[in-house]
């Protein structure tokens, strides 16, 4: 059973790895030479993007009408 002071962790863990994949997937999109892979590589990372904002919206710390 996990406890409410593990949650945190797992979030930022997950909130620094969509960080992390955020910024690979826009140096791949700079550094990519191919029209397509560059649209690939910009979709999925507003994609990653959109998902982080849900992650931050949904921390306990923020306090959120829509959500409550």
């Amino acid at each position: 059973m996990t406890t409410k002071s593990q949650r945190p962790n797992r979030r930022d863990a997950a909130l620094s790895s969509l960080n992390a994949a955020v910024e690979a997937l826009n140096l791949a999109k700079e550094l990519s030479s191919v029209a397509p892979a560059k649209a690939a590589f910009g979709s999925v990372g507003v994609l990653l993007v959109i998902i982080r904002v849900g992650f931050l919206l949904r921390s306990p710390s923020i306090s959120n009408p829509w959500l409550t």
